[in-house]
């Protein structure tokens, strides 16, 4: 048998496509880009022009805003994370009664409104909540304070990160899997030196849209946690507070806000994360 047998076209994925797209296609897609982008642009002009973001990062409250946001998010990741990876493995690999109402529970929080999410948490976890009694037992008091930031970006991000993983999970091949257990290995070692490297890519994903989508909540934070300076107010929560005053007193906090959020996706692409493969190829 010949030893220059080509490689299964699984093992090696090449994107060559030769095929140019029409110059109506690419004008659409012109006009998508212009569409999306011409907001942002307008908004680091007018920041520009007006030299607010300058002022304000000599400010107290957008600087404890940002703070806040950076370390709620980074808190709600990490809760994400540890109990969404189980979840989506489970989803991923698992058959059993009532899963379909498990996935739709999961994909929830994606339609639902804001504001129904932050009622729903305070039904929940509130005072006089389903939850509330026993946390008070525990002495945990949830509703108004920074730990309901994280509590609220958990719920509205988690299904973005989920449904990343689950998808990474489902896409690693059986084989790969079998052939660790022919060679003796547990099934906690596959999980963790076969299975999670090579779902690594797609988990890269789900975090960067699951941070994406704590950093800019705003409904269910304002709801649950309310707008608490130095407390509660996240950055969208003070970029609605300073609209109350004056569209130039909004223009700072949500220039930082888009900024951060175009750098960290800016990242993924040009340091090649693993994020950065899959969704963010």
């Amino acid at each position: 048998m010949s030893t220059s047998t080509a490689l299964p076209s699984s093992s090696v994925r090449v994107r060559s496509w030769s095929q140019r797209p029409s110059w109506w296609v690419v004008a659409l897609a012109a006009l998508g880009l212009a569409f999306l982008a011409l907001p942002v642009v307008a908004l680091l002009l007018r920041a520009l022009e007006t030299g607010a973001l300058a002022s304000a990062l000599a400010g107290r409250a957008v600087l404890d805003a940002l703070v806040l946001s950076l370390t709620s998010t980074a808190a709600s990741l990490t809760v994400v994370v540890v109990l969404g990876t189980p979840l989506a493995f489970v989803l991923a690999r698992s058959q059993f009664r009532g899963k379909a109402l498990a996935e739709a529970l999961v994909d929830l929080p994606i339609v639902m409104p804001p504001s129904v999410a932050g009622l729903a948490l305070l039904f929940a976890f509130g005072r006089n909540g389903v939850a509330g009694g026993a946390l008070e037992v525990a002495g945990i008091t949830l509703p108004f304070t920074t730990l309901a930031v994280v509590v609220a970006q958990v719920f509205v991000a988690s299904p973005f990160y989920i449904r990343a993983a689950r998808s990474g999970f489902r896409a690693v091949e059986p084989e790969v899997e079998e052939a660790a257990r022919v060679d003796g290995a547990s099934e906690n070692t596959i999980l963790g030196r076969v299975t999670m490297p090579l779902a690594a890519p797609a988990i890269g994903a789900g975090l960067v849209l699951a941070w994406a989508r704590a950093l800019g909540e705003f409904g269910a934070t304002i709801l649950f946690a309310g707008n608490i300076e130095g407390r509660t107010q996240t950055l969208p929560l003070l970029v609605y507070s300073e609209f109350q005053e004056g569209i130039d007193s909004a223009i700072a906090a949500a220039t930082i806000l888009v900024l951060a959020a175009l750098g960290v996706l800016l990242a993924v692409r040009v340091m090649r994360w693993p994020g950065g493969a899959g969704w963010f190829s």
